[in-house]
């Protein structure tokens, strides 16, 4: 790497759409941390989300729509040689930078991510935990609400995130691990369970997988991002 990874400064990268119950918590559990910096890219909030993360002393930046476009306008703003791509409603372990450094310093890491925790009691949420956990651990293929990092050298070297509507998070790590390792620290952040609740856990499950099996079998990203939304607010 062009810079010792046991010193770098990570940047966090946060991309928001109207996330105002939970920027100002995301924000602050960042704060002890050392060599770190902050950057929310709004969507087009139209709640105080933009206000808050001003408040609070961090970088914000405006972008179009979409995760894979702000992640990407994020990418480009950042002065730390280490991206931490972070939802706004995820919650980062104590020592979460440490972690991170020492992760990426293992032999043949391009990058890395962390255990999933879902802050919600019920018992079939602990079978998604485990589902998910297994799966990044062998598979190597965590999502984004696992809060994946990676040098900012390997980002521009794999052409950053796809700007798809979509799927934009497993297509990236398809082309991690085509030139490394991506390795699953066992520590693990603490998601919302809001999108499991919404709809049901059995049925955001079910969608999630054929999400998942409609792209593998090469149905385009808008098709399925369309087919997704109006299911995702359906009373089934």
């Amino acid at each position: 790497m062009s810079q010792n990874i046991g010193a770098a400064k990570i940047s966090i990268i946060i991309p928001t759409l109207n996330e105002v119950g939970n920027i100002k918590e995301a924000i602050a559990i960042t704060q002890p941390s050392t060599n770190v910096e902050v950057i929310v890219v709004d969507g087009g909030s139209q709640d105080d989300t933009v206000a808050i993360a001003q408040s609070l002393g961090v970088k914000v930046i405006s972008s179009c729509p979409g995760r894979a476009a702000q992640m990407n306008a994020g990418a480009v703003a950042v002065s730390g040689n280490i991206l931490l791509f972070l939802h706004a409603d995820t919650r980062l372990p104590i020592g979460f930078d440490d972690l991170i450094r020492t992760a990426l310093q293992q032999s043949g890491t391009v990058a890395g991510a962390f255990r999933l925790r879902i802050d919600a009691s019920l018992l079939s949420l602990r079978w998604i935990e485990w589902g998910v956990n297994v799966r990044s651990h062998f598979w190597q293929m965590p999502y984004g609400d696992q809060a994946f990092f990676l040098t900012r050298e390997v980002f521009q070297q794999i052409g950053g995130f796809p700007e798809l509507p979509i799927m934009e998070d497993f297509e990236l790590m398809r082309r991690l691990k085509r030139i490394g390792r991506i390795v699953i620290i066992p520590t693990p952040v603490i998601t919302s369970a809001r999108r499991w609740l919404q709809k049901g856990v059995f049925k955001t499950t079910i969608l999630n997988q054929i999400v998942i099996i409609a792209y593998l079998l090469g149905v385009s990203p808008e098709r399925i991002h369309g087919w997704y939304q109006r299911e995702k607010f359906k009373r089934w």
